[in-house]
């Protein structure tokens, strides 16, 4: 059994090497499907990288980042970004680091000291590791990366409180979205979350990890500093802890990316606000989520998909599915989204699992 998970992870991760070979001038990124947690790549035009987060422990996720490392050409990880220190975002990391050589590392710093999930025996080993190649990002710092401008825009429950290029207006999302009650949250490293926002010429994206709903607000109000952008990933998976109408409606991406698993994230709240974002023209997801049913992106647009069994049983069953962070089995077939940035600000995002694409030409 064994030998026939690695020959179809194989088989899938070899159609990412069929979109490796891109034009001179390309920014690629890989969204690595790591069930319900984050590891994305970036490859800049000059081939220099940058990972951010690692997903889970274990081989599942480390051979998956592994393989999607090698098939993007990847030899050494110039950047590797933290964006908080929670399992499920840097439990392949210290693995990682044994079969590709890491040239610097970025992260908030410190753990919250309230949460009571962050490992004290992964943060003694990572501080062994990063020695002398650690930098603990503060808001408006920048990664060095060439043809890229990367700009931290929250680290530690700190937030930028300058304008990036296009930002700088008042944000009429804010309006109307108070603030959440967050005291109970067992789990208040994913507030510190490191995020930043990555321009390519006119292609802007952006990452916030796991930042949480009252730090969006903070983030984004009353002043919009960030502006609008391409493509955004979904905050925390699209939980509805996080992805705030100031946030998401703020941003006005055309794209969005859920990082969902298929319990975990892809909430029906965080579904209404993507929806409901102006100028929105597609969601993509990593997963078919149970929590939404009939209310997930339309087939070509998901990396992953249970069985008609499963989801036949799922749609029919008398209780709604489970929610929460308790994924299900793992599947063989890791297939992941790849997105392929003109400097001009075209982009397009491919489904390794249907090869269909789809191009978004620059705004106007």
């Amino acid at each position: 059994m064994r030998a026939a998970i690695v020959t179809v992870l194989g088989l899938t991760l070899g159609i990412v090497g069929l979109f490796a070979q891109t034009p001179t001038g390309t920014l690629n990124i890989y969204y690595i499907d790591t069930e319900g947690g984050q590891s994305t790549l970036f490859v800049g035009p000059t081939g220099e990288s940058l990972l951010v987060d690692t997903g889970n422990a274990g081989d599942r996720d480390l051979g998956r980042i592994v393989e999607a490392l090698k098939a993007a050409g990847v030899k050494q990880i110039d950047h590797m970004w933290t964006t908080h220190y929670h399992g499920d975002h840097v439990g392949a990391l210290l693995a990682l680091a044994k079969q590709f050589p890491i040239m610097h590392f970025y992260d908030h710093g410190k753990p919250h000291p309230n949460d009571r999930i962050v490992s004290a025996a992964f943060l003694s080993s990572y501080e062994e590791l990063s020695q002398g190649k650690r930098t603990i990002v503060k808001p408006g710092d920048k990664v060095q990366m060439s043809a890229l401008d990367i700009a931290a825009v929250a680290s530690a429950n700190q937030f930028i409180r300058s304008n990036l290029s296009g930002g700088g207006r008042q944000n009429a999302a804010c309006s109307g979205t108070p603030k959440k009650d967050e005291s109970a949250y067992m789990d208040p490293d994913n507030g510190e979350s490191a995020g930043f926002v990555l321009t390519y010429g006119r292609f802007r994206t952006v990452d916030l990890g796991d930042l949480t709903w009252n730090g969006e607000l903070d983030l984004m109000c009353p002043t919009n500093r960030i502006g609008a952008v391409d493509l955004y990933l979904t905050s925390h998976h699209g939980l509805a802890k996080s992805g705030s109408p100031a946030l998401v409606h703020g941003l006005q991406p055309r794209v969005v990316v859920m990082n969902n698993g298929t319990r975990k994230g892809g909430e029906p709240d965080a579904f209404r606000v993507l929806r409901e974002s102006p100028g929105l023209e597609d969601l993509w997801q990593l997963h078919w989520s149970y929590n939404v049913g009939l209310e997930n992106a339309p087939a070509l647009f998901l990396a992953n998909i249970d069985d008609n069994a499963t989801v036949a049983n799922v749609l029919t069953a008398q209780q709604s599915a489970p929610r929460g962070g308790t994924a299900a089995a793992s599947h063989s077939s890791a297939y992941l989204i790849k997105v392929s940035a003109q400097r001009d600000g075209a982009f397009t995002v491919t489904n390794t699992r249907n090869g269909f694409s789809k191009t978004y030409r620059p705004r106007p």
